[in-house]
C-alpha cells in the first residue's frame, strides 16, 4: 500500500502504475521442482464463475494477456522458494501461472494441490505461502529509486526452515 500526502506524488504514482514504473517483488514456495525454463511465463488468463457463484481464473487461448517472471533462489526438499514479479497485474496470476507450469503455491487452497497441501501443513505450512516482499518505486519527494522491503512472517520463515 502507497499513500500519497500531495496531488503531485499522487499522480507520478498513478502514472507509475499505468506505465509499469512499480516494480511488485513477491517470495513465493511452490510445490515440487520448478522447471529450469520457466522463467518467464506468458500465459493468458480469463475470470471465470463457477455454478457455485465462486470466481476462478484459468489460463486460456481467449483470456488477456498476462506476464510473470519467477527466479528460483532456492530448492527444498518437494519445494522450490522463488521470487515472483508480475508484469501484468492479472487477478491471481502469480498463482495460476505456477499452477500453469505445474508446481502450485504451497498452501493454495482455490488453486493448488490438496495433498501436498497436506503435507506441508505437518511442517507447520497453514497458510498460502505468497508474500509481497519488495516494492520499487520513484517518488518526486526522493532523491532516487524508493525500495521497500518486507521480511517473511515468521510462520513462512519457519516452514522454510524445517524443510
Amino acid at each position: 500500500l502507497i499513500v500519497s500526502k500531495r496531488r503531485q506524488a499522487l499522480r507520478a504514482l498513478h502514472a507509475a502504475m499505468r506505465d509499469g514504473g512499480i516494480g511488485k517483488y513477491y517470495t513465493a514456495l511452490a510445490v515440487g521442482a520448478w522447471p529450469r525454463d520457466a522463467a518467464d511465463v506468458r500465459a493468458p488468463l480469463r475470470k471465470n464463475v463457477l455454478n457455485s457463484g465462486e470466481r476462478m481464473v484459468v489460463v486460456a487461448r481467449d483470456g488477456k494477456p498476462c506476464h510473470t517472471r519467477f527466479e528460483v533462489l532456492r530448492r527444498c526438499a518437494g519445494a522450490t522458494l522463488l521470487t515472483a514479479e508480475p508484469v501484468t497485474g492479472r487477478t491471481h496470476q502469480i498463482r495460476v501461472h505456477a499452477r500453469f507450469i505445474g508446481c502450485p503455491l504451497v498452501g493454495d487452497d482455490k488453486y493448488g494441490d490438496d495433498e501436498a497441501n497436506k503435507r506441508f501443513r505437518a511442517l507447520g505450512g497453514n497458510r498460502l505461502f505468497l508474500h509481497a516482499s519488495r516494492l520499487r518505486f520513484t517518488s518526486p519527494a526522493a532523491p532516487g529509486p524508493v525500495e521497500v522491503i518486507a521480511p517473511l512472517p515468521e510462520p513462512l520463515q519457519t516452514l522454510l526452515e524445517r524443510l
